[in-house]
């Protein structure tokens, strides 16, 4: 009797792993889905030579619907003014972009261990820059 009286303590958090590995794999689409979007955003950058208004409301578009988050919480900050391509390195003709995106439920059962709403969640950050291969004048 003693054994199962143990067991009925300890299931709940055996449970919480197994819940964790589909959290897991959830939270890994989702950040796959969200490098994909801003990979195809910033290719169109590229070719235009910054970030269009259209470019970055396809890209708010496009994260809000496949990751399933209000479109308020994305937050983009990219070059909007035309860079040139040039024949040397010159770092003033490159486009600088920045996705920021709140991610949910980072554990399972987090309520179970006293965990805030506000504590399971953070902000996954895509920061980088590229060459512009729009060729000037």
């Amino acid at each position: 009797m003693k054994q199962v009286i143990v067991l009925m303590g300890i299931l709940p958090f055996l449970m919480v792993f197994m819940l964790q590995y589909g959290v897991e794999q959830q939270n890994h689409y989702k950040l796959s889905q969200l490098q994909q979007f801003v990979y195809e955003a910033k290719e169109q950058a590229k070719q235009d030579g910054c970030f269009t208004a259209k470019n970055i409301e396809t890209l708010r578009e496009r994260i809000a619907a496949g990751i399933k988050i209000p479109r308020e919480e994305i937050l983009i900050e990219a070059t909007t003014t035309p860079k040139y391509r040039v024949n040397g390195f010159d770092e003033r003709e490159m486009i600088h972009y920045k996705v920021q995106v709140p991610i949910d439920n980072l554990m399972a059962g987090a309520s179970f261990f006293g965990i805030d709403k506000k504590e399971n969640r953070m902000l996954y950050t895509i920061e980088n820059v590229t060459a512009s291969e729009l060729i000037g004048l």
